[in-house]
C-alpha cells in the first residue's frame, strides 16, 4: 500500500480509537504498519503513579513473553534513554540515541531480543494532560536497517495524532464510558464538547461547553463559530478534510482562541470522526467531528504540548520550559520532572538557545505573551 495510504488509514485507526478504547490495539498496529514493523505499544503514566500499556494486536503478550523467558534483567534501553535524557532532546528517538553498537551487538538485551527475532525500536513521547506522560514505542524485525530521520519525522507527526485523540480517550476512561455509553460520558466531561455535522451544525453539546459559549465561540443558525478567522478555517479544513495530504502534522496541533473575560485563551481539540462505529448507535450518525474546548486554570503552568508547537522545542524541554515559566523553582521542577538539577540546567540553557534569550525571567514574559495569543 502507498505510503501516504498507510499514514492516512493509521490517523483514522487513531481517531476511531479516541471514540472506543477497544480500537486501541488495531490503531498501534497500523502505526507500526506504516513503517512495515511488528507491532507498536502505547506506554502512560499518571501522576499518581499509575501505569498502564496498551499493545497492537501482533505485539500481544510479547513483552511479558520477552522478560519471562528470555531476559530477567532491567530494560536497557529504558534505562539507557532516562541515563542519556533521550526523552528530553528529542522528538523522536531509537536505539542510536541511547546505547552504544557494541551494546547492541553483543548486550544480553538485544541477544534476547534477536532469539524473538526482533531488534531496532522507536519511541515518540507525547503529553495528552499535565498529568499524564506516554509514549509510543515501535518495535521493528531483526532482518530490517535502523530507523531513519525521515521515519523518526513521521513517527513524530503520527505521535501528534495519537496525543490529541488520547488527550479525549482517557477522558472517556475516566467517565467510565463502557458503563455510561458515548453520549453520557462525553456529557461529563469537565471541558467543553461539541459535537458538529459537515455544516459546522452542533448535534451534541455538554454542560461545560454551553458555559464558554459568547466568549471566543458561540452558536450562529445551530452552527459553532470562533471569533477567530484563522481558528474557522481551521476547523472547516479539519470537518471536510481538506488537509494537504503531505501535510503529517495537519490537523493535529491546538487551536489558541483569544476572549474578553480572559487573558487565558481558550485551547481547541478538533478530532475528525471518520467512521461510524456501530458501537455508539446513532449518536454519531451524522458527526464529521468532536470539539474539545479547554478553559486553561490559571494556576496551572501552561500546557507543555502548547509551548512545545510554538517554541518550536522538544517535550522533554517544554515541560521543564513550562514549570520554570510559570514561576516554579528550577530545582522543584527538576524534582517534579524526576532529573537531576544538573540536567535541568542543561535542558534550560537548550531552551534558552532556541528562544534566543538568556533569563528566566524573560522565559516567564515570553510563555505569558505566548498564552495571551
Amino acid at each position: 500500500m502507498d505510503t501516504k495510504l498507510l499514514f492516512n488509514d493509521a490517523v483514522e485507526a487513531i481517531f476511531d480509537a479516541a471514540l472506543a478504547p477497544a480500537g486501541w490495539p488495531i490503531a498501534l498496529q497500523r502505526i507500526a504498519n506504516c513503517f512495515g514493523d511488528v507491532g507498536s505499544v502505547l506506554l502512560y503514566g499518571r501522576d499518581d503513579g499509575g501505569f498502564g500499556y496498551i499493545e497492537s494486536e501482533a505485539l500481544a503478550g510479547k513483552a511479558t513473553e520477552f522478560f519471562s523467558d528470555y531476559y530477567r534483567g532491567p530494560d536497557l534501553r529504558a534505562v539507557r534513554a532516562v541515563e542519556r535524557g533521550a526523552f528530553l532532546k528529542h522528538n523522536a528517538f531509537t536505539d542510536r540515541h541511547v546505547v552504544t553498537e557494541e551494546e547492541i551487538e553483543s548486550h544480553p538485551y538485544y541477544v534476547a531480543l534477536a532469539r524473538m527475532r526482533l531488534k531496532y525500536f522507536a519511541n515518540v513521547p507525547i503529553c495528552p494532560d499535565w498529568r499524564i506522560v506516554a509514549g509510543v514505542v515501535i518495535q521493528r524485525s531483526i532482518d530490517k536497517s535502523p530507523y531513519s530521520d525521515d521515519e523518526l519525522q513521521t513517527l513524530t507527526s503520527l505521535g501528534r495524532h495519537v496525543e490529541k485523540a488520547f488527550r479525549l480517550g482517557m477522558r472517556l476512561l475516566d467517565a467510565e464510558i463502557a458503563q455510561a455509553g458515548l453520549g453520557e460520558a462525553l456529557a461529563r466531561l469537565k471541558m467543553g464538547v461539541f459535537v458538529i455535522d459537515s455544516s459546522c451544525r452542533i448535534t451534541f453539546q455538554n454542560e461545560e461547553g454551553a458555559k464558554l459559549l459568547g466568549d471566543g465561540l458561540s452558536i450562529a443558525g445551530d452552527r459553532l463559530t470562533f471569533h477567530s478567522a484563522i481558528a474557522q478555517r481551521q476547523l472547516d479544513m479539519v470537518v471536510n478534510h481538506r488537509g494537504a495530504a503531505d501535510d503529517g502534522d495537519f490537523g493535529a496541533k491546538a487551536l489558541m482562541i483569544g476572549r474578553a473575560r480572559s487573558e487565558q485563551p481558550l485551547t481547541i481539540y478538533v478530532l475528525p470522526i471518520t467512521r461510524k462505529s456501530s458501537a455508539h448507535g446513532d449518536f454519531l450518525t451524522h458527526a464529521r467531528a468532536i470539539v474539545l474546548v479547554n478553559d486553561p486554570d490559571n494556576s496551572d503552568p501552561p500546557d507543555p504540548s502548547l509551548v512545545r508547537d510554538l517554541l518550536g522545542l522538544t517535550l522533554g524541554e517544554a515541560r521543564l520550559a513550562s514549570l520554570v515559566g510559570s514561576g516554579i523553582r528550577l530545582r522543584d521542577a527538576a524534582n517534579r520532572l524526576g532529573i537531576t538539577e544538573m540536567t535541568a540546567r542543561t535542558v534550560l540553557k537548550r531552551v534558552f538557545d532556541k528562544t534566543n534569550i538568556s533569563r528566566q525571567p524573560e522565559l516567564a514574559t515570553l510563555l505569558a505573551k505566548l498564552m495571551r495569543c
